[in-house]
């Protein structure tokens, strides 16, 4: 078994060490995570865990909101998408509603393998230009 100390010192190093690109990422694979937690405990009727990993959902969607570049035309939509996902998240909490939960966990884990797409493909472009 993983000592406790020993994970969150990898986790650590792991932010510290990361790209922009890579610690996005981490934070889609975060909120996929807390959202997954969100709708297991809801189904389990622990609402305080869920509303604790929702919550947690909701900061990591505002702090993607607040990063954006608007300057883009691509940003509008992904801002679109974003606020779309934070109702989501807001109204499910609010109504306990998994659909809704589930809505948003789609629209999250769309954006994150596009994301992933653009880095492959960033990767990709930068080992031509070398």
């Amino acid at each position: 078994m993983v000592n406790p100390q020993m994970a969150n010192t990898y986790k650590n190093q792991q932010v510290m060490t990361s790209s922009p690109e890579q610690l996005t990422l981490l934070l889609y694979n975060g909120a996929l995570r807390f959202l997954t937690e969100s709708i297991l405990a809801m189904e389990q009727g622990d609402v305080q865990k869920s509303h604790n990993a929702n919550m947690r959902v909701q900061n990591i969607v505002r702090e993607f909101m607040r990063t954006l570049d608007m300057k883009y035309e691509l940003s509008i939509t992904w801002a679109q998408l974003y606020e779309y996902t934070e109702h989501c998240l807001i109204q499910g909490n609010i109504k306990k509603d998994i659909t809704l939960l589930q809505q948003a966990k789609e629209v999250l884990q769309e954006l994150r393998d596009t994301w992933i797409e653009a880095m492959k493909q960033t990767h990709v472009a930068r080992a031509v230009a070398k």
